[in-house]
């Protein structure tokens, strides 16, 4: 696992494409954060962070799309799977090198933190639960952004579907409201990552919402596994 995690954190280096995802994240998150703490003078970062959790679902497809997609169409998948590391240290190890990424775009909230505490208090309990939550919620899509690559060789339908799995897991909860109150509308808001961001963005830590995280995150790198096992043994 460790090969494939070192192979794969170089190759977002080598290529440009840490860059350009790191590079969006930071000049999206700094323009609200100028706009919003420093030129209007507040010290609430819920706006920065409903910001940063859309803007999530649609830029971390440019982590995934390349993880297994890239594999296909260089015909190297083959040698990949039947190498000798098992099937889970090949999805960790790529997920992993992905996630480590996404932790580097969300280490800037901690410099914007640090420079807002310099001028006055900040709810840090709501702050972390921002942050724990949108970190939750980024490492969900990347599992599914994961599982979508290992369907095609085409990174372009790999990047669209996975903002398609995002919007979603978005959009569920409306759609649910729509149905009125019953038992469809209550399953819709459970599988809404809006849903179950909203307690992390008042400070409170519900063990529930981290293992609603938890499961996706284990799901969709399952169903990755379990693809990768029938292409081996076909």
């Amino acid at each position: 696992m460790l090969a494939i995690y070192k192979r794969d954190i170089r190759s977002y280096f080598v290529t440009p494409i840490g860059y350009v995802f790191l590079a969006i994240f930071y000049a999206i998150a700094s323009y609200y954060f100028f706009g919003y703490q420093l030129y209007s003078g507040s010290a609430d970062f819920s706006y920065l962070f409903n910001v940063l959790f859309s803007i999530v679902i649609f830029i971390s497809p440019l982590l995934t799309m390349k993880m297994f997609s890239e594999e296909k169409r260089h015909r190297t998948d083959q040698a990949l799977i039947t190498a000798p590391v098992s099937l889970i240290g090949i999805v960790l190890g790529k997920y992993f090198a992905t996630l480590t990424v996404f932790i580097l775009a969300l280490t800037i909230n901690f410099v914007y933190l640090g420079i807002v505490m310099m001028n006055g208090a900040v709810e840090l309990g709501v702050f972390l639960g921002h942050c724990l939550g949108l970190f939750l919620v980024g490492a969900s899509l990347c599992a599914a952004g994961m599982f979508v690559s290992v369907l095609t060789e085409s990174q372009v339908i790999a990047a669209i579907g996975t903002i398609g799995v995002g919007i979603f897991f978005l959009l569920i909860d409306s759609v649910g409201n729509m149905l009125g109150g019953n038992l469809l509308t209550e399953i819709c808001n459970y599988l809404s990552f809006y849903m179950h961001y909203q307690d992390f963005a008042t400070g409170l830590l519900n063990i529930a919402d981290v293992i609603f995280f938890l499961s996706i995150i284990i799901f969709f790198n399952f169903l990755t596994i379990r693809v990768l096992e029938k292409r081996r043994w076909s």
